[in-house]
């Protein structure tokens, strides 16, 4: 079984293109912490396609956390000097926006719409939950 999960934040804003078709393909970044005594982190490329591109390009920026689950690919390209590199890349199945705005919570980007909040935090058209009402 190929999947992975993982959770880090992009090191740069998503790069969009588009093929022939008009389908969207979104690449970037994230870096992702390791566990030890020391704080190291990898930085893994991460590949989008769909709808999930255009939405990544639309809302991610450096920074933002993120939680990614796919599977790892392997491929590889002679470069120009004539060389084989291998690469390694996550291709993401599903991208959850693990913060929105930045830290300090203003919108994503300057000029978007930012989600309408109540004064608790919870999104306008959302109820809050009390731990009464979770049956289990």
């Amino acid at each position: 079984m190929n999947n992975v999960t993982l959770i880090g934040r992009l090191t740069k804003d998503p790069e969009v293109r588009y093929t022939a078709d008009q389908m969207a393909i979104a690449k970037f970044t994230v870096a992702v912490d390791r566990f030890g005594k020391e704080k190291q982190a990898d930085f893994i490329p991460v590949t989008v396609f769909g709808k999930q591109a255009e939405n990544c390009e639309k809302y991610l920026v450096k920074g933002r956390k993120v939680a990614i689950q796919g599977r790892i690919q392997t491929g590889s390209y002679e470069n120009k000097e004539g060389k084989r590199v291998y690469t390694t890349d996550v291709v993401a199945n599903t991208v959850e926006f693990v913060e929105w705005g930045d830290r300090d919570g203003s919108p994503a980007r300057a000029g978007e719409n930012s989600i309408a909040k109540s004064k608790d935090g919870v999104p306008e058209g959302f109820q809050s939950i009390d731990d009464d009402d979770i049956p289990f």
